[in-house]
C-alpha cells in the first residue's frame, strides 16, 4: 500500500468549512464537533484511497470526485493533482442546496 497523499484545502472549501462549522456548533449542540470529525475521517479516507468517491459530473473542472458524508449531509469535492502529487479539497457543499458547488 502506498503512502496517503498530502491534503490541501482550497480557499473556497476552507471558507465553506468555516461557515458550516459555525452554523453547526450553534444549531447542533448535541454533536458540535461532527463537521470536524467527519472531515478528518473523510480526508484520511480519500488521501489513502482517492478513487473512493464518485466522479462529479457537470463541473467546469475535470477529474473531480465527490464523497457523500451521510452523518452531516454534506458532499466533499476533491481531486488528485500531479504536480505536486496531492489531494486537493475543492468544495464542501450541503446536499439540500439542490445545485452544484461553484468550482
Amino acid at each position: 500500500m502506498s503512502e496517503p497523499l498530502h491534503v490541501e484545502v482550497s480557499e473556497l472549501a476552507s471558507g465553506q468549512i468555516r461557515e458550516a462549522e459555525a452554523w453547526w456548533r450553534a444549531n447542533r449542540t448535541k454533536a458540535p464537533n461532527a463537521i470536524r470529525e467527519e472531515l478528518e475521517r473523510a480526508a484520511g479516507l480519500v488521501a489513502a484511497q482517492p478513487q473512493v468517491g464518485t466522479r462529479a459530473r457537470n463541473l467546469s473542472l475535470t477529474g473531480v470526485r465527490r464523497l457523500h458524508l451521510a452523518r452531516i449531509r454534506y458532499d466533499l469535492y476533491y481531486r488528485v493533482t500531479d504536480m505536486p502529487a496531492q489531494l486537493e479539497i475543492l468544495a464542501f457543499w450541503h446536499t439540500s442546496r439542490g445545485s452544484k458547488p461553484p468550482i
